[in-house]
């Protein structure tokens, strides 16, 4: 038997077996659905706490949380009425830090590709998480399990801890002594932060936290995040100015013989 098992020729190295792979797949996207929806869910007693401090009712706390469901937005909201800025003021301002997630959408419906019955629903889900753990998939069905688990684990927990905030602010007494408003900030900057790659992205991001730092002791609440927005043009502006003086030829351009100094 021994003999015989020697001089037996070697088996060819069967195939991989794509299903156990794709399991595995699934398994990882759900693990770093879960973590993500976990992690972030959670802040959304932070924007309750908050958002009761600004004085805001549980009620219209939890209606916020489920009914506009972007973390950012909300922040900038009760953050600005609290500061005194007027509805109007501050809703300009959520809005729009909520413009965003149109062009998440835009990126999101191509590979997606969702059912036209289930869009209006998932639109509802699209912010920056849902976003960021869908387009690390390269495959459709894997950005889909991504961008569901992690879109039902957040607007779950965030609506849970919101209520939980909201209701327990009156016992943490002044909630500013806490910071915790800037709790969602700081986990949106925490999700930007390792996409600002070039130079350019880093350049538009610090200009856009000077403007609205700077700008916070001189403008109504509201106002200076709205003003954070012409980082972006002026950026981009400066680079296109520069990039056509710095072109071979273009100082010289539309110099006549009598300019070159001949005889």
């Amino acid at each position: 038997m021994e003999r015989a098992q020697e001089h037996a020729p070697p088996r060819p190295p069967g195939p991989q077996d794509p299903q156990g792979a794709e399991a595995r797949g699934e398994a990882a996207v759900v693990r770093d659905a879960l973590g993500v929806g976990v992690a972030v869910g959670l802040s959304g007693f932070a924007f309750g706490v908050t958002a009761a401090g600004a004085g805001l009712s549980a009620g219209q706390a939890c209606a916020l949380s489920l009914l506009v469901f972007t973390g950012a937005s909300q922040f900038a909201l009760v953050g600005a009425l609290a500061g005194g800025a007027g509805p109007f003021a501050a809703a300009a301002g959520a809005l729009f830090l909520g413009v965003r997630n149109t062009f998440y959408g835009l990126r999101l419906s191509q590979l997606l590709r969702l059912p036209r019955a289930v869009r209006p629903l998932a639109a509802h889900w699209v912010i920056d998480e849902t976003t960021a753990v869908s387009l690390t998939r390269k495959d459709r069905r894997g950005a889909r399990i991504g961008f569901t688990v992690t879109g039902a684990t957040l607007y779950a927990l965030w609506n849970l801890t919101t209520w939980a905030g909201a209701l327990g602010a009156r016992a943490l007494g002044d909630t500013s002594a806490w910071g915790l408003d800037a709790a969602g900030p700081a986990v949106f900057l925490a999700l930007l932060a390792p996409m600002l790659r070039t130079g350019t992205e880093r350049a538009v991001a610090g200009l856009a936290v000077v403007l609205g730092l700077g700008l916070l002791p001189v403008l109504p609440a509201g106002v200076p995040v709205l003003a954070a927005a012409l980082a972006a043009p002026a950026v981009l502006g400066f680079r296109a100015v520069r990039g056509r003086g710095s072109r071979p030829g273009a100082g010289r351009r539309g110099r006549g013989p009598e300019e070159g100094g001949g005889a």
